[in-house]
């Protein structure tokens, strides 16, 4: 073989190799673990201060009906989202949702939230507030993991094998809600076992084989990103504007004057105090959230719900579920202000619940 010819045949070998390895690191079996179910339950809720940075891929199923207010949850959903994060605690990082269509950033610091759209080049800063619509941090198999662990009891968690998740072993957890609510069945959890941190999250609804959301790292650094990789700096090209509220549902709960009950059909408030205008009930993936919209808001929202397949008028409001997801419009109807307003019931609930929700609701109204 000539010199030349061989010292080529070299390099493909090398290169080659260079390419294989990962490939086969990534494909070998996962090293089990002996964790028990609770114990790994306990990592996992208390990773919330593990610092981390990666490339997260979710894809979502559920396609629920949309309207200007709802758009961006509806996008969460029922679509995929390719995600880069920096996280370096639960009040300091950046998410970067990387769409076809564009980039989205998310920062949270210093007790602001700040979306910044890359295409137009806008920054949007509001105040952190307990209650908001989800985001693209919620979907993170971090953030969603442990929430889903929220309120779990022992008797709905048993492991699962262990699997490769962003090149690491990742022992499972599967938690089955035992809840007469409960549209989710079952949520498996694929973690870091010495951080606990949640590397995947699948989440299946009633009848699915296939996950209705999944979220999981594609690479991952168990380590703290520097602060200048969080912190948002406008350049001069850069619009800034700044709102109240988050979304919809903040600014209900800052401005509206109900005072929702402290429990409804039979699910308690999610944080354990009563809620003020917007509720949140529930443990786990047993959400509901209930929540008052003006007229003009409200009236959009009904009538997507009359126009999806399923939909029905009920004596307490139109309702409709797509896969685990029910959501519940009640009639219009005035406030101490003379306004009208109706309230958006919306989780994973069974519309039976959300019908139980809704009248016990309006009854105290």
């Amino acid at each position: 073989m000539a010199p030349m010819t061989r010292r080529w045949l070299i390099v493909l070998i090398v290169a080659a190799m260079l390419v294989a390895t990962p490939l086969l690191v990534s494909a070998r079996p996962a090293r089990s673990s002996d964790l028990t179910a609770d114990v790994l339950a306990t990592r996992i809720r208390g990773s919330v201060g593990v610092g981390w940075s990666g490339f997260v891929q979710s894809s979502g199923a559920v396609q629920i009906p949309s309207s200007d207010s709802f758009a961006s949850l509806a996008q969460l959903l029922g679509e995929d989202s390719d995600l880069r994060v920096w996280w370096r605690s639960a009040a300091d990082w950046r998410v970067d949702r990387i769409r076809s269509t564009g980039e989205t950033d998310l920062f949270r610091q210093a007790g602001t939230t700040v979306r910044w759209v890359f295409e137009s080049e806008t920054a949007t800063v509001s105040p952190i507030s307990t209650v908001r619509l989800p985001d693209a941090s919620d979907l993170l198999p971090s953030s969603l993991g442990r929430s889903m662990l929220q309120g779990a009891r022992a008797e709905e968690l048993s492991r699962l094998p262990s699997r490769r998740v962003g090149g690491i072993d990742a022992p499972g957890l599967r938690l089955v809600p035992h809840s007469a609510a409960a549209t989710v069945t079952a949520v498996d959890i694929w973690a870091d076992a010495d951080s606990g941190l949640p590397l995947r999250v699948d989440v299946y609804g009633p009848g699915e084989k296939r996950p209705v959301v999944s979220t999981a790292v594609r690479d991952v650094d168990l380590s703290t990103p520097d602060a200048s990789t969080t912190a948002f700096v406008a350049g001069d090209s850069v619009e800034l504007e700044y709102e109240d509220s988050v979304d919809v549902a903040a600014a209900a709960n800052a401005l509206s004057e109900y005072d929702l009950p402290a429990t409804l059909a039979g699910l308690g408030p999610r944080n354990g105090a009563d809620p003020g205008a917007v509720g949140v009930y529930g443990r786990g993936p047993t959400t509901l959230i209930v929540l008052p919209l003006r007229g003009r808001v409200a009236g959009p929202v009904r009538e997507q719900l009359r126009s999806s397949a399923g939909a029905r008028e009920t004596a307490v409001g139109t309702v409709a579920t797509v896969g685990p997801i029910g959501i519940l419009v009640t009639p219009r109807r005035l406030d101490s202000s003379g306004r009208g307003s109706a309230f958006v019931l919306a989780g994973a609930v069974s519309a039976a619940t959300l019908e139980r929700a809704a009248s016990e609701l309006l009854a105290t109204l």
